[in-house]
């Protein structure tokens, strides 16, 4: 075995996580003739599986301390290494704890940083105390200083990588991507799929069918993605508590994640009043997501302005793939996201549901504006083909 792949993340999943790991993995397997996916499972998924000359190995033990849990990886991550040391020429990796075991070795390492865990643990777990994060900020800047190279997604993320004083010539980009969605016939989409194999999560790019989903409103704004504080979900709620006088219009929150975790938001839907005016779906495959991207009046951004956003940025595949579907975006003018929009969607200020309300008002007054902003957005995201091309260039580099 010539290649491997760790994450920190279970695969496949709904998460846009899921897509950016098949696409990376499927370009480091093409390559190398195929080798290891480690990641999590759990949730039905099978510990051990085969796809073609792909090997994928899941940890799924079930410790609820996160960081207790990311340490036992770690071991585990190293005894699946253990029995290919002689041969493994290239191991890519994504987490810190993918990282840790990986390094020191003769094969070369590739560390793609999506999130720093010192900046997004106090959001994901608030009660993680400062010395805790300060221990983490120092493992990541181990691991960051030893790989042989490191990608990242967008620029901001490079920036703050660069500013932890890690060697700005191997920092590279290799930006997030989604491919077209092109017309189809007919007014619904193909049946629900339940795959969970390797080989259909990382296949190549290819264009995604635009068709109607069963069931959708005729006029709706979309929300795509998961449900933590800092995507922002509550002030999109309060935002389109706004839009009331638009009776015939429907809010779609397309999540990442079980129906469990969107209980505080409902409820909070509740008390604004605009509990029956929105349509949940939860963990939608892929496919499917892309479908009620396309056939929406707006897709709406409302990441909040906190650390986990600004200090070290992100690349939301939502926006991305918003673009993608010709479907016009609205979302919070963070330095990430005028990176991927541009002038060709509607930035507002973070955190200002009136602002937010307003901007979506706009595009859907004026729908031929609108269209014409969502088209230009078209040509400005780059295809899966295109960022695994960036990423061939680093395994050529290292």
């Amino acid at each position: 075995m010539r290649a491997a792949y760790f994450a920190f993340d279970r695969f496949p999943s709904s998460k846009g996580s899921a897509v950016h790991i098949g696409q990376m993995a499927a370009e480091l397997f093409d390559r190398f003739g195929g080798g290891l996916l480690g990641v999590l499972g759990g949730g039905g998924l099978p510990r051990y599986q085969r796809e073609g000359d792909v090997e994928i190995a899941r940890f799924d033990e079930q410790i609820p301390n996160l960081i207790d849990r990311a340490e036992a990886y770690s071991h585990w991550v190293a005894r699946h290494l253990a029995p290919h040391l002689d041969t493994l020429e290239l191991v890519h990796v994504r987490d810190p704890w993918s990282a840790l075991p990986v390094l020191g070795h003769r094969h070369k390492v590739v560390y793609e940083v999506n999130g720093l865990p010192s900046i997004e643990l106090p959001h994901t777990w608030p009660q993680a105390a400062p010395a805790t994060v300060a221990k983490l900020r120092r493992l990541e800047t181990h691991c960051l200083e030893r790989a042989d190279a490191v990608v990242v997604p967008s620029s901001v993320i490079g920036d703050a990588i660069r500013s932890m004083g890690i060697n700005p010539e191997k920092v590279f980009l290799v930006p997030n991507a989604a491919d077209p969605v092109t017309p189809a016939p007919g007014s619904s989409s193909s049946p629900p799929t339940t795959t969970t194999t390797a080989a259909a999560a990382t296949a190549g790019a290819s264009a995604v069918s635009r068709a109607r989903p069963p069931g959708a409103p005729e006029h709706y704004i979309i929300y795509v993605g998961a449900l933590q504080r800092w995507q922002g979900v509550d002030v999109l709620l309060r935002a389109f508590a706004r839009l009331a006088d638009l009776t015939d219009l429907r809010l779609v929150v397309c999540s990442s994640v079980p129906e469990r975790r969107a209980k505080p938001l409902q409820r909070l839907a509740d008390r604004l009043g605009v509990a029956e005016r929105i349509v949940w779906r939860f963990t939608l495959p892929h496919d499917e997501v892309a479908g009620w991207l396309a056939g929406a009046a707006v897709s709406a951004a409302p990441l909040t302005a906190c650390p986990r956003n600004l200090d070290q940025g992100c690349a939301p595949l939502k926006i991305l793939e918003s673009m993608a579907a010709g479907t016009p975006v609205v979302a919070s003018d963070l330095p990430a996201v005028r990176e991927i929009l541009g002038d060709d969607g509607r930035l507002v200020a973070p955190d200002r549901p009136a602002e937010l309300a307003r901007a979506i008002r706009i595009l859907l007054e004026y729908p031929d504006q609108a269209r014409a902003m969502a088209a230009r957005a078209v040509g400005r995201v780059p295809t899966w083909a295109d960022s695994r091309a960036k990423l061939a260039e680093v395994y050529n580099r290292v």
